[in-house]
């Protein structure tokens, strides 16, 4: 168990969809700590999501990049964070394969700048949170993603998450740091960037453009609400044993083209559309190395930490849609 009051922690990525819910969460329900804020504000990093918590006493914002050591040293210099909670990370499968050497620049040597400064500053705690990618895919009738589930990755994405996740053990191991990982299954709720398919096919409906989708649609993904998520990463971060990983899924399984039906069908209802948007719907070309099935056994978060995915997928996905028209006007 890791607690400690009265301490400073580092959240990297905290403009972003999943970091921002964090920080929000931390800043909010513990007020003992000072929540330093780290982002590089990359197209998909918006201080807009954190506007609850812009001027509390317990919270700082700091624009950098975790690729710039010589910027993370005075930084740790200067606040000498006791933890750190990683989430900065380029995340979009489709441009890890337009651009994969972006991804590893930030996802593997960004992640071992950050190692390098916890060994060399004595930080109590490293939380690395990753991804269910790492794993590969699954068929329909295989068993979901466990902890022990040998590494598969299949894209330049996944490949980076799985090599950083290999250098935080190889740092608990080498270097005695007390760290901890958790793989999550997809996320979705306010604050994503429309790059996502959620978000992305919101966005089509709601101003009446094609919405793509890649092959048949039979690709299958469990999504899980963020705010359920940012719970699992508090009892994590604070529970968590040194040295163990955690899986983190929603228990929902949709193939995308049930996704986009459901998305249209809720759009239409809430919007009062007389036809329906479903007939936007276009296939595409698949993309290419596009993993089947992600699945996820969280059994080992729920019995040992106590979480459960508390929010109703229909309910998680009509606060989305409803966060997103307000957005998009």
């Amino acid at each position: 168990m890791y607690l400690k009051l009265n301490k400073t922690i580092l959240i990297t990525g905290g403009a972003g969809f999943i970091g921002s819910h964090v920080v929000k969460r931390f800043v909010t329900l513990y007020p003992g700590y000072h929540i330093i804020n780290l982002d590089k504000l990359t197209y998909c990093g918006d201080l807009d999501n954190l506007k609850e918590v812009a001027h509390a006493e317990n919270y700082t914002f700091i624009k950098g990049d975790i690729c710039d050591n010589k910027f993370l040293k005075s930084l740790f210099e200067e606040y000498k964070p006791e933890a750190i909670i990683h989430l900065a990370a380029e995340s979009h499968v489709d441009n890890s394969i337009d651009n994969p050497n972006v991804f590893i620049q930030t996802n593997v040597v960004g992640t071992c700048n950050l190692l390098n400064m916890a060994v060399k500053y004595n930080v109590e705690r490293f939380y690395h949170v990753s991804t269910d990618e790492v794993y590969g895919d699954l068929e329909l009738g295989d068993s979901p993603f466990v902890e022990t589930t040998p590494y598969n990755p299949n894209s330049p994405y996944s490949a980076s998450k799985a090599s950083s996740d290999h250098f935080v053990r190889a740092y608990g191991s080498t270097y005695n740091l007390n760290y901890v990982i958790s793989n999550c299954s997809n996320n979705y709720g306010p604050n994503q960037y429309p790059e996502k398919l959620i978000p992305k096919v919101i966005k089509s409906i709601i101003k009446k453009e094609t919405i793509p989708v890649y092959g048949k649609g039979d690709n299958i993904r469990d999504w899980l609400y963020v705010e359920d998520h940012a719970k699992a990463i508090d009892l994590i971060f604070h529970r968590g044993l040194m040295g163990e990983t955690y899986n983190i899924g929603g228990d929902t399984e949709k193939t995308n083209l049930d996704l986009v039906r459901i998305l249209c069908n809720e759009i239409d209802f809430l919007t009062n559309n007389q036809n329906s948007s479903t007939e936007l719907i276009k296939f595409v070309e698949d993309r290419k190395g596009h993993d089947f099935r992600y699945a996820i056994n969280s059994d080992k978060i729920k019995q040992e930490l106590g979480w459960e995915p508390d929010t109703p997928f229909m309910y998680g996905i009509r606060e989305t849609i409803e966060w997103y028209i307000k957005k998009i006007g």
